[in-house]
């Protein structure tokens, strides 16, 4: 049977806990992982490309070890399908906080499918814990000065306080 693979695309800008809660369940349906870090320039980042994608590694080693499922995070932009041809996947993950990302992920799909219908997009709903966090309001959180050690990782956490010049 061919590997089943898995493309995960985001921002992750920063990776939180609410990203990891779908890349744990994620790991659990496929062999091998994508993780799509969108280049997203226009957004105005708060973390450079690498570091995102350095961030995303180094938050997931435990699901992967946990999973056994080998999870890689590439740089993308452009079409999310090409991404996913360009791995091998055949399935794109997608996480749901809510009806209104329901309402914006669906015609995307059906859109995907169209180009593609060799890949899939599967929906998986946010933990009850983390369906209200979002990197923007996690980012918003931090630059006015809150606690965001409830929303994302130890690391995520210290790194996002030092590129705002705050210490932990």
């Amino acid at each position: 049977m061919p590997d089943r693979v898995g493309v995960y695309p985001g921002t992750f800008d920063p990776v939180t806990n609410g990203h990891l809660d779908v890349i744990g369940r994620a790991a659990r349906l496929v062999d091998r992982l994508v993780i799509g870090v969108a280049r997203s320039a226009g957004k105005g980042p708060l973390f450079p490309l690498e570091e995102r994608l350095e961030l995303v590694l180094a938050e997931t080693q435990a699901i992967a070890r946990e999973t056994g499922t080998v999870i890689q995070a590439v740089p993308f932009e452009g079409l999310l399908v090409t991404l996913a041809r360009d791995v091998g996947a055949n399935v794109i993950i997608r996480g749901l906080r809510s009806v209104a990302d329901f309402d914006y992920e669906a015609p995307m799909a059906g859109m995907n499918r169209r180009l593609d219908p060799g890949v899939e997009t599967v929906f998986l709903m946010a933990g009850e814990s983390t369906q209200f966090i979002a990197s923007r309001l996690v980012r918003e959180i931090a630059v006015l000065g809150g606690d965001i050690s409830g929303f994302v990782p130890q690391l995520t956490r210290e790194r996002t306080l030092r590129r705002l010049g705050r210490s932990g």
